[in-house]
């Protein structure tokens, strides 16, 4: 699957379903060891021809809830496709007044706020255990680099929309919204945002060997003999004031999608505007930061480990397991 030489994955969130002006080439449904992605992948090409592959992360009607989304078969499809770099846009819940709905943010930090009814490895239910390092959940220099290719996308764009940065998100399970007393809860604790999608995706990139970033994610095509993804990164919009304030209204899901609408354009914008640049920047070092960091968290190999769980691990970590056959 790496012939489609797909340089770049993006995973669309609550209110991005598709990208604007670009030229669809094909579209790809590939069954992974853990399932279907969560919506048929559309391979588009940018002006200049360079490729992309996009995914719905909630399908393309949001039908799938956050607790149920295939993580792990989107990230293993991406990969699989030959991607490196994956740039995921979420929506997110703002837990501090400064950041404004309609707002970008690219967080650093995030807590965990899931009740482990989610897939969160690809080890999971195998015979096989491996502990990767979390952290730094997101790749810093991606990170790094995002911060100022989004900013003057923002400023090009002319709206005022500001890009807060080095921010704390809270994952929260869901479906239903946060308690005043929650909301405040994870305030204390530090908490700058809110979403119910950035776990497990973050720690599945990390083990797929892909770099992480918040409220964008991204993936790039590598030329190693195998696919190798190396970062992910999530850009994301605040959508309300989650219910904290104590004289505002408690968030409601019309009020999401209205701000959601509102910052669609935005959105798209800001991916046409990076993902150029990101493919260029990307033949350098950019993603080499996560590039053979599982050789160390998989644990040796053992005569308890069974074959088809190396066969399956190897779909997207050909470099540690190789099938007997």
């Amino acid at each position: 699957m790496a012939s489609e030489n797909v340089l770049i994955g993006v995973i669309g969130g609550s209110g991005l379903y598709h990208l604007d002006n670009l030229t669809t080439i094909k579209t790809v449904n590939p069954e992974t060891p853990w399932g279907y992605p969560s919506s048929p992948i559309t391979i588009c090409a940018l002006p200049s021809g360079t490729r992309v592959a996009f995914v719905a992360r909630h399908g393309k009607h949001h039908n799938i809830s956050p607790s149920a989304v295939p993580s792990r078969a989107n990230v293993a499809a991406l990969k699989h496709l030959g991607v490196r770099a994956i740039l995921a846009f979420s929506a997110v819940g703002s837990l501090r007044e400064e950041i404004v709905p309609g707002h970008f943010a690219l967080p650093t930090q995030i807590i965990d706020r899931t009740k482990g009814v989610r897939p969160a490895s690809f080890f999971e239910g195998t015979s096989i255990v491996a502990h990767a390092a979390f952290g730094e959940p997101f790749s810093m220099r991606l990170v790094r680099w995002l911060e100022g290719a989004v900013a003057r996308a923002l400023g090009e764009e002319g709206r005022g929309v500001v890009l807060h940065r080095d921010k704390c998100i809270v994952c929260m399970e869901g479906p239903q919204f946060s308690t005043r007393a929650e909301s405040v809860m994870y305030r204390a604790w530090g908490g700058d945002l809110i979403n119910m999608s950035v776990l497990p995706e973050a720690k599945l990139a990390r083990e797929a060997e892909l770099g992480c970033v918040a409220s964008f994610f991204l993936i790039l095509e590598t030329k190693l003999k195998f696919p190798r993804c190396d970062r992910y990164a999530l850009i994301a919009t605040a959508t309300d004031y989650d219910s904290w304030r104590p004289h505002s209204e408690v968030v409601t899901a019309s009020q999401v999608m209205q701000t959601l609408q509102a910052n669609a354009n935005t959105s798209r914008h800001v991916a046409a505007a990076i993902l150029e640049d990101l493919h260029i920047t990307a033949q350098g070092d950019l993603l080499s930061e996560e590039r053979g960091s599982m050789a160390f968290s998989i644990m040796p190999k053992s005569a308890d480990q069974k074959e088809e769980d190396i066969e399956k691990l190897a779909y997207i970590l050909p470099e540690y397991f190789k099938p007997a056959n």
